[in-house]
């Protein structure tokens, strides 16, 4: 039975502002500065997508110098559109961070809304990370007080529980006393949208994008005195009740202060929605390991959970978007390139005759008696030879997580079409070492052109 008594909007926005970073664990710390190198990495490298150059023909914006920050771009805007966009290219390789337990790229929303005040304001690096920490620990509380319903029947996650990070991260770097903060929480509860049926779009990556800019115009407007709701989560109409049929509020409240959800966060090694990450792990471990060609595949047959063709069904994917959302494609590109980067999933990638004709081959069984993060792979080869792999946990996961070194080179991937080799290698060290800098606004400075 939902308990709507339990007051976890004031719960929350009372955690928010009483936090302080002394008393953050150090590895807790440490995991920050990964989150916001890893999410710096793939704004930037999401930048100059068709996405990206759309909002800003559409806004007409300029070059202003003195005003918020595009990264990997020298256009300059108004805080709230620098939240939309640098969400937006944050998002739409969905190479981002993934909280596995719910499905949420938290970074985003909350790293694009903050960014613009720690542009505008004094901040120190460490009150920056502090407000990254604090905003995935909202975010993904409350992600998890809904899941699975609220993602089952259609939510877009990412969006929905991400605007409250944003605001509830917005809120404690503008100041905000108690009740500003609740206004800012009922703000975003009303604001909270993005539904699964955009994925393959580019609507997917706007959701972060609208999460990080309403996130911030939420915890803004409550600053000067909008009112909202104080109950917006909890209340009978509030969010959790309206967007779910299930609410388990003591995902938010047990070890709030003390266990800090960052430290659950992931990051991938493949450009593409996570549950085809075991595809793309495992038929390129196979390739690597028998050295068969694409042109040696008889077929490539697959036991998956049903998540993961309700997820990534597409069959026939005509663009790069489209492409991450299918199990086809997945395997094909695998077994093709023996990974899984942008590059792999680009309008380009995932028209070439060599990806069509292997996903043509790739014969998907669902069995519900297999996780949603593993898969059995089986490729038989057109001279009757069978490989076989499980993969029970992909590169990318918490049991099986890149290392710093395999971020670092994520990251210069991504980043040194706009920022080169030194410049690369500069945002890199800035963000490591983020809890030392004494102004936050050089992480928007490092990563400029």
């Amino acid at each position: 039975m939902t308990d709507t008594s339990t007051n976890v909007t004031a719960i929350l926005a009372d955690f928010v502002l009483n936090s302080r970073f002394e008393n953050i664990p150090e590895d807790v710390k440490l995991e920050s500065a990964r989150t916001l190198l890893n999410w710096m990495g793939v704004a930037i490298g999401g930048c100059k997508h068709e996405s990206v150059e759309i909002v800003l023909k559409t806004m007409g914006l300029r070059t202003e110098v003195g005003r918020a920050s595009i990264l990997g771009r020298k256009e300059q805007t108004d805080g709230l559109n620098a939240a939309l966009i640098n969400g937006i290219s944050s998002h739409v390789f969905d190479f981002d961070d993934t909280h596995l337990a719910t499905a949420i790229h938290p970074a985003g929303p909350i790293a694009a809304a903050i960014l613009p005040i720690a542009e505008k304001r004094q901040i120190s690096g460490a009150e920056f990370l502090h407000a990254i920490i604090l905003g995935i620990d909202v975010t993904c509380r409350l992600g998890q007080s809904v899941s699975p319903d609220h993602y089952s029947v259609g939510w877009h996650i990412s969006g929905t529980a991400g605007i409250f990070g944003a605001a509830a991260a917005a809120s404690r770097l503008l100041g905000n006393n108690p009740q500003q903060t609740r206004w800012a929480m009922g703000l975003a509860a009303t604001q909270s949208s993005g539904m699964r049926e955009m994925f393959g779009s580019m609507c997917k990556s706007f959701h972060v994008g609208n999460a990080a800019k309403n996130g911030l115009m939420s915890a803004m407007l409550a600053s000067n005195g909008f009112t909202s709701s104080e109950q917006g989560i909890e209340a009978k109409r509030g969010w959790a009740n309206v967007t779910s049929t299930k609410q388990d509020y003591s995902f938010i409240t047990e070890g709030l202060g003390e266990k800090f959800l960052i430290s659950e966060n992931s990051y991938k090694p493949f450009a593409s929605g996570v549950v085809v990450h075991p595809a793309i792990d495992g038929c390129s471990q196979l390739r690597d390991e028998y050295g068969f060609k694409p042109n040696d595949v008889e077929s490539i047959n697959l036991k998956v959970n049903p998540l993961v063709m309700e997820l990534t069904g597409k069959e026939s994917p005509s663009t790069g978007l489209e492409g991450k959302f299918s199990i086809y494609h997945a395997c094909a590109i695998a077994i093709q390139h023996g990974k899984g980067g942008e590059n792999e999933f680009s309008d380009a990638a995932v028209n070439d005759p060599i990806a069509v004709s292997l996903r043509q081959r790739v014969k998907p069984e669902i069995d519900p008696t297999v996780p949603a993060d593993a898969m059995g792979i089986t490729i038989n080869t057109k001279d009757g030879r069978t490989f076989k792999k499980y993969i029970k946990k992909a590169l990318g996961s918490l049991e099986n997580p890149i290392s710093d070194a395999q971020m670092d080179d994520k990251t210069r991937d991504l980043c040194r079409p706009m920022l080169g080799d030194a410049g690369t290698e500069r945002l890199i060290e800035t963000c490591r070492n983020a809890a030392n800098l004494a102004n936050a606004a050089d992480i928007a400075t490092v990563a400029t052109p």
